[in-house]
């Protein structure tokens, strides 16, 4: 039973549409349950051998009285069903055989289940996989024939314009994206249904930060968070007062159970405090002779030193030489390289750790949400850069599903794997956005709301800002990486985003969005 009624444009005598090629796993059986309603009209049955065209009435439904029986091909030669306006499928049909192949669908319609224990073979199906998930087999046919329906009516300039492939659904899904779980030979169940136009984006309005005092009320005596599922819903919304992100930070990146009382976080903060110095001495204590013998060592200090000089360096709190806020930078990145041997310290590291150290204000507390921080984005980093490759493929889907036409444009112009994002997901906005805007929009990602890979949309946020501009002045491959490279936007696109993430889900775009990312 669709939810929503499914509109088709009536059909000419030269577009009728064969649903062969799309309902192979299409059975009604498992979804129509016995209804009781005879036809306005009785139906005419010809023999097998001879029928060739069942014309039913505008408004009928299945009878149960098809318990026994099973539409088979009664003859290589295809039949016609021609389905009326409005119907419900209702025809008292004992032992009667029937194939159609070719179905021609009037302008309004939906099935109404009935026909329990009923066989209705459509066309030529793996009964091995109808009979081991029914209902997936069922669904996943009447998403193809909605999205197929939606494109083959659309209107010829947004046909032209658009230029979708008959099987795009199908490419979608079977797409070899690095990283995710999907099994090429199985019908994946539920798919995504593709639309052009979205509509108009709905107003969003961000609430005022969290503040002292309604962050203490969500604090019983003992030192525990309550009403957590409420209050991550209030930071998602309005962010957290600047005061409070030296402690609200601690939660959202795990380094605190948000279950803890305050005397359990101050003794796991006296151990993690221990545990961080025994880290800093052992590469404080190594000496030139050793550092000689150690070039991965080397090429870590190296790095690491030539990245602190040049990071914020306009921001007040590492401007300046001999800024100790320079120095808690560089020992905070070289305990991690003793802390994370595998990985050590890759440039952009940095630019995660400044704004942490910012407002932590204490290279302890910092270290240890860094370390919570680097978990989410490891795979980044890592030298095959699995992570970055997976990413970067998603938000070409995620692009090509919210704005197709935008889309093709950059195909057009070289751009359309979206390398010139590849900073954005690298370091999570931090050269793009004002340091302030990267504060606000780190801990609203840091939520988990409202979807896993949120970024992704946050990207897809800033991209729709600026596609008017791009496609307008027709700007080339150089001069969309010039623009997206320069980007500096405020957090008005995180409101852009929200809005585009309540669209994207009406299209089934969650599916993507909570597909399993390594680096979310």
């Amino acid at each position: 039973s669709l939810p929503v009624p499914l509109r088709v444009l009536p059909l000419s005598s030269t577009n009728q549409l064969s649903l062969l090629p799309l309902l192979s796993p299409l059975s009604l059986s498992p979804v129509l349950h016995s209804l009781s309603l005879s036809p306005p009209v009785p139906l005419l049955l010809s023999p097998p051998s001879q029928l060739s065209l069942l014309s039913l009435s505008p408004l009928f439904r299945f009878s149960p009285s098809l318990h026994q029986s099973t539409l088979s091909p009664p003859s290589p030669s295809p039949s016609l069903l021609s389905l009326s306006p409005l119907f419900r499928f209702t025809p008292s049909l004992p032992q009667s055989t029937l194939s159609p192949s070719l179905l021609s669908l009037s302008p309004l319609f939906r099935f109404t289940p009935s026909l329990h224990q009923s066989t209705l073979s459509l066309l030529p199906l793996s009964h091995q996989k109808f009979s081991q998930d029914p209902v997936t087999t069922t669904l996943g046919g009447f998403s193809k024939v909605t999205n197929y329906l939606f494109d083959a009516f659309r209107g010829p300039d947004t046909v032209l314009l658009k230029q979708r492939p008959v099987g795009e659904v199908a490419d979608l899904l079977n797409e070899a994206i690095p990283g995710l779980d999907i099994n090429q030979l199985e019908e994946p169940g539920y798919e995504v249904i593709t639309r052009i136009d979205l509509g108009v984006l709905p107003e969003v309005r961000r609430r005022e930060p969290v503040g002292a005092e309604e962050w203490n009320t969500n604090m019983d005596p003992e030192g525990r968070m309550r009403n957590i599922s409420h209050l991550k819903q209030t930071i998602f919304k309005g962010g957290l007062c600047h005061v409070l992100r030296k402690e609200g930070w601690k939660f959202l990146l795990g380094y605190f159970p948000w279950e803890s009382t305050l005397e359990e976080r101050r003794s796991l903060t006296r151990r993690k405090t221990d545990e961080y110095f025994r880290m800093k001495l052992q590469w404080k204590s190594v000496s030139e002779e050793q550092e000689k013998h150690n070039s991965m060592f080397r090429d870590h200090r190296s790095l690491i030193e030539k990245d602190v000089n040049r990071t914020d360096r306009t921001n007040t709190f590492y401007e300046g030489q001999d800024n100790p806020g320079l120095i808690l930078l560089h020992d905070v990145l070289m305990t991690y390289c003793m802390y994370d041997f595998d990985l050590g310290y890759v440039q952009g590291m940095s630019d995660l750790l400044s704004p942490i150290l910012y407002v932590m204000e204490d290279e302890v507390d910092a270290f240890w949400c860094f370390v919570s921080f680097m978990d989410q984005m490891h795979q980044n980093f890592e030298e095959q850069m699995q992570g970055m490759k997976t990413q970067l493929i998603q938000l070409s889907t995620l692009l090509r599903l919210l704005d197709l036409s935008f889309w093709n444009y950059l195909v057009a112009q070289d751009s359309g794997h979206l390398y010139f994002c590849f900073r954005w997901l690298l370091i999570r906005f931090k050269r793009e956005l004002s340091f302030p805007d990267v504060l606000r929009l780190w801990e609203v990602m840091w939520t988990g709301l409202p979807c896993q890979n949120f970024h992704l949309l946050v990207c897809c946020a800033i991209l729709d800002s600026e596609k008017h501009q791009i496609m307008e002045e027709q700007y080339g491959f150089n001069e969309i990486l010039k623009v997206c490279v320069l980007l500096c936007f405020a957090c008005m696109c995180v409101f852009t985003c929200i809005c585009l993430c309540v669209s994207a889900r009406l299209v089934g775009v969650n599916i993507i969005l909570n597909m399993t990312c390594p680096t979310s």
